[in-house]
């Protein structure tokens, strides 16, 4: 039998209050998304989501801007892990892309808290039904974008300020993520950390082909057919002659 110790988490080498402030910053994310799931986004206000927390309003501030911001927190924390690495990342001589997705992959790495992955779940799936949750994440998508291209901006040696290509690779590695969180979110079985991570792989691998891309038109009278999940995760069959039906928001029940 091994007598070697289990490895110990980073957050125990914090100061007590720094971890007290984590703890509860994590409090308030895992209720706030299990009350969300329970009664719907919009049946749960701030003041109900504090009380089950035990935190008054005030405090809640100090974490997050409203309950949109706590409800995408799982995935705004990968981002500024993200951007944490770029910033310390030694730069190579390959391509910038290249150095993009090797800080997101790292910072998917340093997201070791447990249930990570099943919050990135549970928040996506309630960004795909409340409107506001979706406008939140395009306005951090774009923040996150603009610190990324400064960051670039201010460590490596670009000709060209002005040159589309930089915040073409920001955009190209966002949209890669964000084909894989879709293809992951509606995957079955567990969602798992190192299962996104391969997604993402696949996804930028596919970066390259996807810029040559070539299809001829559709032959006339051949119906479309495609595959959707719902909210839950279960495939909805579809075609030009059957539209789409509409997703239902979580009851407030």
């Amino acid at each position: 039998m091994s007598n070697a110790l289990p490895p110990r988490d980073p957050d125990d080498r914090l100061p007590l209050r720094e971890r007290k402030k984590l703890r509860t910053r994590q409090a308030l994310t895992d209720t706030a998304l299990e009350l969300f799931t329970e009664r719907g986004f919009n049946g749960v206000t701030l003041d109900e989501l504090c009380d089950a927390v035990e935190i008054s309003k005030r405090t809640f501030f100090r974490y997050f801007a409203g309950k949109e911001d706590v409800a995408m927190a799982p995935t705004q924390d990968l981002w500024r892990a993200f951007l944490d690495d770029l910033r310390t990342r030694e730069p190579g001589d390959g391509p910038v892309l290249e150095m993009l997705q090797d800080a997101l992959f790292a910072a998917m790495d340093r997201m070791t808290a447990d249930g990570w992955a099943h919050r990135v779940l549970l928040s996506r799936r309630l960004a795909a039904v409340t409107p506001s949750m979706d406008a939140h994440g395009l306005h951090f998508c774009h923040d996150t974008g603009r610190a990324a291209l400064a960051i670039l901006h201010r460590r490596l040696d670009l000709a060209d300020p002005d040159d589309p290509r930089t915040r073409l690779a920001v955009d190209m590695l966002v949209a890669a993520f964000r084909c894989a969180l879709d293809r992951w979110t509606a995957g079955p079985g567990t969602p798992t950390r190192a299962g996104l991570a391969a997604h993402m792989r696949d996804a930028c691998a596919a970066l390259p082909g996807s810029l040559t891309l070539t299809a001829g038109p559709r032959p006339p009278g051949q119906a479309l057919r495609a595959e959707i999940r719902d909210v839950g995760g279960s495939p909805v069959r579809t075609s030009l002659h059957h539209p789409i039906p509409a997703f239902t928001r979580p009851s407030g029940g």
